[in-house]
């Protein structure tokens, strides 16, 4: 596929993202958004982990299969992604933010 100068793709494939969005919502009811990091603070190496929150901004549990699969899948989609850092999974938008640009409010 031919890419912008910006090294974006001219037409990105937008239904990856809805159709994980979708199984996402599915797999976890009441999910609105999963932060999606490299760097579990339970391992000493690289380990993919997710927090869930609802709408409201709450942590929904979720274990700890359900929150790597999760992970695995985002990053799969978004192999482009620099994963050093974390993520964070719109799921209603099915778009992927670094998660320090959302917490400063500014978009990706």
């Amino acid at each position: 596929m031919f890419t912008m100068p910006s090294g974006t793709l001219a037409c990105p494939d937008t239904g990856r993202q809805r159709r994980l969005a979708a199984q996402l919502a599915g797999m976890i009811p009441g999910a609105a958004t999963i932060q999606v990091g490299l760097n579990d603070p339970k391992h000493a190496w690289p380990h993919p982990h997710a927090k869930v929150k609802d709408g409201a901004g709450k942590i929904i549990p979720v274990g700890r299969v359900a929150a790597a699969v999760a992970a695995r899948w985002i990053t799969r989609v978004w192999p482009e992604a620099d994963w050093s850092r974390p993520h964070t999974f719109d799921i209603a938008a099915a778009t992927l933010t670094r998660s320090d640009l959302v917490t400063a409010g500014r978009g990706r």
